[in-house]
C-alpha cells in the first residue's frame, strides 16, 4: 500500500459505534473520513462530532475508504461485509462474524476470493489483563462467569452470541487447534425471545474442560475467568482489569518459590489454611502490572496496521467463524434439551 494515512468508515452508530467513532477519529495512521448509519440523525450526529462526514448511503461510504468498521447489528453484518469486499474494501467486522454458521462459512467464502483483509472485534483479546498473563499454564479446566444488566440491545441473538461468544472466543484462543469432542448445554428466555441465561461444558480432546455462564439478566455485573493447569491457575477479572497468577511446588528446594513480598494472613484469605496441609507447599503469587491499553482502540490500531503491512490481522476471519460455530452448537443443545423435556 502506498504511504500516506489508511481511510477508515464507520457502519454503524449505536452504542458500540460511537466509542469506535471516537477512537478511530484518535488514530495516528489512520484518517477518520465519514460514518453511515440507516438512521441518518444519528449517523449526522456523529459526524459533527468528529468533524466528518456523514454519507447518505453504504455504497457512498466503500466508495471513498480503504477500511470500514462494521459495527452493525449481527444479522446485517453478512451483506454489508459482502458489499465492502466486492468493493475491495479491507473489514473490520464486530463480534459475533455472523449470527449463524451458515452465514459465517458464506462471509469466509466470499472473503476467500478476494484479497481484502478482514479481522474481527473479539476484543476480550486485547482486555490488558489477558495481554499481561503472557504465560499461561496448559489448561486444564475453564471456568469463567459474564454476566450484564438487561438492555434491549442484542436480544436479537442468544446471550451465546451476545456476551458467552467472548469467553468461547477465549477458551478456542487458549486450545489452538482443538475441536470440542462433547458439549452440554442448558440456558432460559426470561425478558426476551431469545435465551437470556445459559450454562455450557465443553470438553476437548486434550482433556481440558471449559464451564461458561453467561446472563444478560443480573444485578451485579461480572467478567471473570479462571484457568486451571497442572498445579497453577490464573484468576482473571476482565471488569477491573486484574490478574493473579497462583502456583504450587510440593518442594521448596526444588523449584518452589515463597512469596516474600505478601503477608501469610492476606495469602491464607486467598487460599485457605495452605499451611495445614500434610505436604511442605511453596506458593507462588504473581500479581503482572496491567498495560494502559484502551482494547477497542488497540484492535483498530492492529486493523489500520494490516491494511498498510498487507498482514493477517490479529483475529482472523477463520478464528471468527470458528467461535460462531462453537456458539451454535451450544444454542443448538439448549434447544435440543428443551424440546426433549
Amino acid at each position: 500500500m502506498e504511504e500516506g494515512r489508511v481511510r477508515l468508515g464507520i457502519v454503524g452508530t449505536g452504542k458500540l459505534g460511537t466509542i469506535h467513532t471516537r477512537l478511530a477519529a484518535g488514530l495516528t495512521d489512520a484518517e477518520l473520513v465519514g460514518v453511515y448509519d440507516v438512521d441518518r440523525e444519528k449517523a449526522i450526529e456523529q459526524a459533527r462530532a468528529h468533524r466528518v462526514r456523514p454519507f447518505d448511503s453504504l455504497e457512498e461510504l466503500i466508495g471513498e475508504v480503504d477500511g470500514c468498521v462494521i459495527v452493525t447489528p449481527t444479522s446485517t453484518h453478512l451483506d454489508v461485509a459482502r458489499q465492502a469486499l466486492a468493493a475491495g474494501v479491507d473489514c473490520f467486522i464486530e463480534k459475533p462474524v455472523a449470527g449463524s454458521i451458515a452465514e459465517a462459512e458464506e462471509l469466509l467464502r466470499i472473503a476467500s476470493g478476494t484479497n481484502r483483509i478482514v479481522q474481527v472485534g473479539h476484543v476480550e483479546r486485547f482486555n490488558p489483563a489477558f495481554l499481561a498473563a503472557e504465560n499461561r499454564p496448559n489448561p486444564l479446566f475453564i471456568e469463567a462467569h459474564r454476566l450484564a444488566r438487561f438492555t434491549p440491545r442484542a436480544t436479537d441473538v442468544a446471550v451465546v452470541f451476545d456476551l458467552m461468544i467472548h469467553d468461547i472466543d477465549l477458551v478456542l484462543t487458549m486450545l489452538p487447534g482443538e475441536d470440542p469432542v462433547e458439549i452440554r448445554a442448558s440456558g432460559v428466555s426470561i425478558l426476551s425471545d431469545e435465551i437470556d441465561i445459559a450454562n455450557a461444558r465443553i470438553e476437548f480432546p486434550g482433556g481440558c474442560v471449559a464451564n461458561l455462564t453467561a446472563s444478560r439478566i443480573s444485578r451485579s455485573p461480572m467478567r471473570k475467568m479462571r484457568v486451571f493447569g497442572d498445579r497453577s491457575y490464573i484468576s482473571w477479572d476482565f471488569a477491573e482489569p486484574s490478574v493473579e497468577i497462583f502456583s504450587v511446588a510440593s518442594d521448596p528446594a526444588h523449584g518452589g518459590t515463597s512469596i516474600p513480598d505478601v503477608d501469610p494472613e492476606v495469602l491464607r484469605s486467598m487460599l485457605g489454611e495452605i499451611d495445614a496441609g500434610t505436604r511442605e507447599l511453596a506458593i507462588s503469587y504473581q500479581r503482572p502490572p496491567i498495560p494502559e491499553i484502551n482494547p477497542i482502540g488497540r484492535e483498530l490500531e492492529l486493523f489500520v496496521e494490516s491494511i498498510r503491512t498487507r498482514t493477517p490481522p490479529p483475529v482472523t476471519l477463520e478464528e471468527g467463524v470458528r467461535a460462531v460455530r462453537l456458539a451454535e452448537e451450544i444454542v443448538s443443545q439448549i434447544l435440543n434439551r428443551r424440546t426433549s423435556v
